[in-house]
């Protein structure tokens, strides 16, 4: 039986905090932790990401979009599973989006366990605060537009149960350049 991992997500650099807590199946990957995440957070997708996860040596491992000449030694996610790192309760990562705004999100497994009946997963079951909005400058640009007013957006606004997960395979296909499923 698949096992459920419950995570709580975090930009870091941001008070108050703006964090989410989401649940999704052990035996996905990375890429569908990445999908998952973006939905979640409110990101559109448009830039690169990355995992970063520390073992107990010290040693850290790469995850995300490899370069496709092969210049760096990132890990494919998609080829990665979820439970390979993921074990117990506190097992983290340090997730990038945007490598030029450079949101760092922290990834913290709090819990596993069984799917109940009738569920979808992925799910959002919490979390606080409006994602900022795509290219607004890192932190300082979006500490800048809440000072400001933003013109609309509302740093507070958040509701779980609005939250819609992409389908992380068509996600995949499009990364690949290939059409999508029907």
């Amino acid at each position: 039986m698949t096992i459920i991992l419950r995570f709580r997500l975090e930009l870091e650099d941001i008070t108050p905090p703006i964090w989410r807590r989401i649940e999704l199946a052990a035996d996905g990957t990375f890429w569908d932790l990445h999908v998952a995440i973006q939905s979640a957070m409110g990101w559109q997708d448009s830039h690169l990401h990355g995992f970063s996860i520390e073992d107990a040596k010290g040693a850290v491992t790469e995850i995300g979009v490899p370069d496709p000449h092969g210049a760096s030694t990132t890990v494919a996610g998609w080829k990665r599973p979820l439970e390979r790192h993921f074990n117990k309760p506190g097992d983290r990562a340090l997730y990038e989006y945007d490598f030029g705004d450079g949101w760092l999100h922290t990834v913290l497994l709090e819990s596993l366990s069984l799917p109940e009946p009738d569920l979808t997963y992925p799910r959002c079951v919490g979390g606080e605060r409006a994602c900022p909005p795509e290219d607004c400058g890192g932190v300082p640009g979006y500490e800048a537009l809440v000072e400001a007013g933003g013109g609309g957006f509302d740093p507070e606004a958040f509701d779980a149960s609005h939250v819609t997960f992409a389908d992380a395979k068509d996600r995949l296909r499009k990364l690949n350049g290939e059409p999508r499923a029907h």
